[in-house]
């Protein structure tokens, strides 16, 4: 303490003014003028502590308790605190730190919070951020001298801020330690005129937030009754709609990308219900930054992309809520390191020039996946009870919809990584014989397709099953892959392709798929004579067609029963003989039922588009037919495709 009992400085508590200084002057919306005076204000500190000395007004009086003051003394200041509390400009009590101990009744009207908010706050929490490093060093200037200062300031009240003059004295109270008594009046209009007492216009108030009437107006009397019945309704209609719009934003997630998701719905929220939006993300048990939004300005978009940089830490606003899962509303931010720093150093919440903080978790009933965390400046007001019930509730929306693209992205994995063990990794390299196939699955369906094909190995020749399993989903690829497997082990030891397909009917007889069925078709080839001779079994499965090389096709047809549904299969059985040229073109039905916009059947052009592309070599088939089908559909394919082309070459 210095004389007089007023405060000295220590070079720590210098430092942290000067290094807030510093930072304050890189606020975009900063008045040099008061930073300049301010810094002033904290050369002079340093000139003092030099020099040793420490200016006071004079010691602080004999000690008096309250209870020794006579009753005409106690009768005063009753009157004083009268005087205080009724005084018509707004009046703040303040400890030597600048902590507010008591707020008369016009201060709390002009900052829109009842007096028992604002005491135990410092004062700089109802202060723009680009004044709050000046507020700070004229209030420790008038603790350290004594001597009474004023200054420009911009004051953060419920309707949005407000430029205004700040005074400070300093006061002493017998038996009491030093006080500050500062006061806020309302700067004059550009153009030096004030505005008749009564008459100033209404505040404008952030989203959600009452509007407060002027420094000099009576509480009761700041909106009328009408005028707040118009107001709940206009919030209560622009909450629904937001709730809609972000509704609208989660059930139009065509991509099923997570990622879409949540950079749709920031910005949008950045539009309409905050000025800044920070979505962040747990990944391996620790928060990461996923996506941050503010204005659609160029110096927003760089400092958004600097805040998509930080990760939040534990002690950060995001990492509290995140480990509590539960939200927190801080409408006047007194800590600046809330939402940690950035890589140069700089406080995010310095550079979002954030007033207010809102963040809520991202969580439904079964998990938490994450934080949301809405930013307001000081134009826009503080957030309040009504903006927290919606953010908690956009934050649930948002949980759900997480959870259903993570469901539906599991489930694409599996599908894939089944579908993929039904299918050949390869085709082998068979002598004399071209082979290409292609699958392609249905648009419509996200499930495990039935479709398989397989060519291998089959005693002294090679064989081809080509096949379609009744249903989707991981019950009929258990029943693909029993058919597949059937049919490959069995082609060891059976002698003709019927043989094969009615072992296999008994085999999944027996399984009992739960009265799902499979069609097959079985070519065994053997090269013969010059020629390739195919023997054919077939269990009510389509086709193949046969192209010959001079352009002629012939569709053969389906015949027999599916496998799996009766334990004495009808199974039909041919054979056919290939030249060279000629070409094999087995199919599922999803080429045949492919459809066109106008309900046309893909079947009834197969054919004639084959015969098109006698000729042509087996990968070149397949590929033309694929894009065929896909064309003639428009992308809708209704079932899975599966294509499969043998083209006879040179007998080896």
């Amino acid at each position: 303490m210095a004389q007089g009992g007023w405060v000295s400085d220590s070079p720590s508590s210098l430092a942290v003014r000067r290094d807030a200084l510093r930072e304050a002057a890189g606020i975009p919306d900063g008045d040099p003028r008061a930073l300049l005076d301010a810094a002033l204000t904290e050369l002079d500190a340093a000139i003092d502590a030099l020099a040793g000395t420490g200016k006071g007004p004079g010691d602080g009086g004999a000690e008096a308790t309250a209870d020794s003051l006579p009753e005409a003394v106690r009768a005063e200041r009753r009157l004083l605190h009268a005087a205080f509390q009724d005084a018509p400009i707004p009046l703040l009590l303040l400890e030597l730190d600048g902590t507010i101990r008591r707020a008369n009744a016009k201060a709390a009207d002009l900052l829109g919070s009842p007096t028992g908010y604002a005491t135990g706050r410092a004062l700089t929490v109802f202060v723009d951020l680009s004044f709050r490093a000046a507020v700070h060093s004229q209030l420790a200037a008038v603790a350290r001298t004594g001597n009474p200062r004023q200054g420009p300031c911009r004051v953060l009240t419920a309707g949005g801020p407000l430029e205004a003059v700040l005074a400070a004295s300093a006061i002493a109270v017998p038996g009491e330690p030093p006080l500050l008594v500062a006061t806020i009046t309302p700067s004059p209009p550009a153009g030096g005129r004030k505005k008749p007492a009564g008459k100033a216009g209404p505040a404008k108030s952030g989203p959600g937030q009452a509007t407060a009437g002027p420094p000099d107006a009576p509480r009761e009397a700041a909106i009328p009754a009408d005028a707040a019945s118009e107001r709940a309704v206009k919030s209560l209609t622009k909450r629904l709609d937001m709730v809609t719009a972000v509704t609208r934003v989660l059930l139009d997630n065509s991509t099923f990308s997570e990622a879409v998701t949540l950079q749709r719905c920031a910005r949008l929220l950045a539009g309409e219900l905050a000025d800044w939006v920070i979505v962040d993300v747990e990944r391996g048990g620790r928060l990461r930054r996923q996506f941050a939004a503010g204005p659609r300005t160029r110096q927003a978009e760089e400092t958004a992309r600097a805040v998509r940089g930080v990760d939040p830490d534990p002690a950060s606003l995001p990492g509290q809520v995140q480990a509590t899962r539960k939200p927190l509303l801080l409408a006047h931010v007194d800590n600046p390191g809330l939402l940690g720093a950035d890589s140069d150093g700089r406080q995010v919440l310095m550079s979002l020039g954030a007033t207010s903080l809102l963040c809520v978790p991202i969580a439904d009933e079964m998990a938490s996946y994450g934080t949301l965390t809405l930013a307001r400046t000081a134009a826009a007001g503080h957030f309040g009870v009504a903006d927290l019930a919606l953010a908690q509730e956009l934050g649930q929306h948002l949980a759900i919809a997480m959870r259903v693209d993570r469901m539906f992205r599991h489930r694409s994995e599996v599908a894939e990584t089944l579908q993929a063990s039904l299918l050949p990794a390869r085709l082998p390299a068979v002598p004399g014989l071209e082979l290409a196939a292609a699958y392609i699955g249905a648009t419509q369906s996200q499930e495990v397709s039935g479709d398989f094909y397989d060519v291998f190995r089959s005693q002294d020749a090679w064989a081809i099953a080509i096949g379609d399993v009744c249903g989707k989903g991981q019950e009929a690829a258990a029943m693909t892959a029993a058919a597949r497997h059937a049919i490959r082990a069995l082609a060891h030891v059976r002698a003709t392709p019927q043989e094969v397909l009615a072992a296999a009917n008994d085999v999944l007889v027996a399984g009992d798929y739960d009265e799902r069925f499979v069609t097959a078709k079985l070519a065994v080839l053997e090269h013969r004579d010059g020629g390739l001779l195919v023997r054919l079994g077939s269990a009510g499965h389509p086709g193949p067609a046969v192209v010959r090389a001079d352009g002629r096709v012939e569709i053969l047809e389906g015949d027999g029963l599916p496998l799996g549904l009766f334990p004495q299969a009808s199974l039909s059985h041919m054979e056919l003989e290939l030249a060279t040229g000629d070409l094999l073109f087995f199919y599922t039905d999803g080429v045949t039922e492919a459809r066109s916009m106008s309900m046309e059947f893909f079947e009834d052009r197969l054919a004639d588009e084959l015969a098109a592309m006698a000729g042509r070599s087996a990968t070149q088939t397949v590929r033309a037919v694929q894009e065929l089908v896909t064309t003639f559909s428009q992308g809708e394919l209704r079932d899975d495709v599966t294509i499969l082309a043998v083209r006879v070459g040179e007998v080896p």
